[in-house]
């Protein structure tokens, strides 16, 4: 990949504290912020808070969750860290903090540097809209426009006038999601029909296109929008959907052929709105992330990626031919193997800290966004990581190419 430093590369020091001044435009400087909305695949601890603050408990509330990196629970859903936490490794900011956390992350120089809205089962649609098709009323009350409501609310606090606003958002690269999944996940695995479900998938794409332009009307530039995985390739579906028509399943994969094409609909549906949207803001960086492609290259060829067969059962769980039980859940009750770097999936429905790795770095290293994405930051950044100051080429920053 050609290079795009914008300068030659210098040997360059940091007094301890003192940061360089940063453009106020993202494509010449490093992103000052990330804000998160998303599920469980971008939680970084706040369905945890919320369990705990109503009495409740949580699976990623306690070991073997978090063994990997943190080596504690975080409330983060794999065994170590999750895409978001890549991408704030590798633009030198702080791990994003959870909106819902104890007083000390919830301060608000913490959220200047990132908030995290993603609830673990949050959908896109309000849970209303289950509810009045007769899924039950237990959907988590955190949908995208609950997040985007605190958000709003939060602003005023992050920046003073709406120039200054419109400036931090600017310096703001913005993640929407994973988010939609879970309007399949629950009725899918309530065992509802694939064209009801399927009638949901412009609802879904219509509630995160409307999340997106309102960020843009508050002055987001840059927006990460990812699409749906393959669905059909994780050990929940596969035990849940097992069928004995071999048929039924990809020969170069080994997935479930309809669960996938499912989630193709979902991702193709979903670029054609981004398409729209970039015709309409031409000057916002709308990039879709091909979460589906970056995934799928695992179960063509795991060895590659070092999970050495291990793709189709989950590293944690309570057993069968996928390791994966709905009445057994990964817990500090259940097996856990040896390795979880060889696995791809963590509990049967969330990759390991391993396989997240690799995601990250097919989008930000590879061919998997649309437009493409360019890393780079030819300004030194001090990373919150580490305890020394690192150069501009191990902190790159997330630009688009022309």
């Amino acid at each position: 990949m050609a290079s795009s430093l914008l300068f030659p590369k210098l040997l360059v020091f940091v007094v301890a504290g003192v940061l360089p001044a940063i453009s106020s435009s993202p494509g010449l400087g490093c992103y000052r912020s990330i804000i998160s909305f998303g599920d469980s695949l971008a939680d970084t601890g706040n369905a945890l808070h919320l369990a705990r603050s109503a009495g409740r408990s949580t699976h990623a509330g306690s070991l073997p969750y978090g063994q990997t990196h943190f080596r504690r629970p975080t409330g983060r859903f794999s065994d170590g860290r999750l895409v978001i936490d890549f991408v704030a490794e590798r633009l030198g900011l702080p791990y994003v903090a959870p909106y819902y956390g104890d007083d000390g992350g919830r301060s608000v120089e913490a959220f200047r540097k990132g908030v995290n809205f993603a609830v673990g089962g949050a959908t896109a649609l309000d849970g209303s809209f289950f509810e009045g098709r007769g899924m039950g009323s237990n959907f988590p009350n955190e949908s995208l426009g609950v997040q985007l409501g605190l958000f709003k609310e939060l602003l005023p606090s992050l920046c003073y006038t709406s120039s200054d606003c419109k400036e931090f958002l600017g310096n703001s690269l913005v993640l929407m999601g994973e988010i939609g999944g879970n309007d399949y996940n629950h009725p899918f695995f309530m065992g509802k029909d694939l064209e009801e479900i399927q009638d949901f998938v412009p609802l879904v794409i219509e509630e995160i296109v409307s999340a997106i332009s309102e960020l843009i009307h508050l002055g987001a530039v840059t927006i990460l929008v990812p699409g749906n995985f393959p669905i059909g390739c994780l050990p929940a579906y596969l035990t849940t959907f097992q069928s004995s028509d071999k048929e039924a399943y990809d020969p170069s994969t080994g997935c479930l052929n309809w669960l996938n094409e499912f989630s193709q609909y979902h991702n193709e549906q979903l670029q054609l709105k981004l398409d729209h949207l970039r015709e309409l803001h031409p000057r916002t960086k709308i990039i879709y992330v091909d979460y589906y492609n970056a995934a799928v290259r695992f179960y063509q060829s795991p060895n590659k990626f070092g999970f050495e067969g291990q793709v189709f059962r989950a590293c944690c769980g309570g057993g069968g031919t996928h390791n994966y039980n709905s009445s057994a859940l990964c817990s500090s009750n259940t097996k856990v193997c040896d390795d979880p770097s060889s696995y791809a999936s963590w509990d049967g429905l969330h990759f390991t800290e391993a396989a997240y790795r690799w995601i990250f770095k097919s989008i930000a290293d590879g061919p998997f966004t649309v437009p493409k994405l360019d890393i780079s930051c030819p300004l030194l950044a001090l990373n919150e990581h580490m305890e020394c100051p690192v150069l501009s080429s191990e902190l790159p920053h997330l630009k688009i190419d022309a």
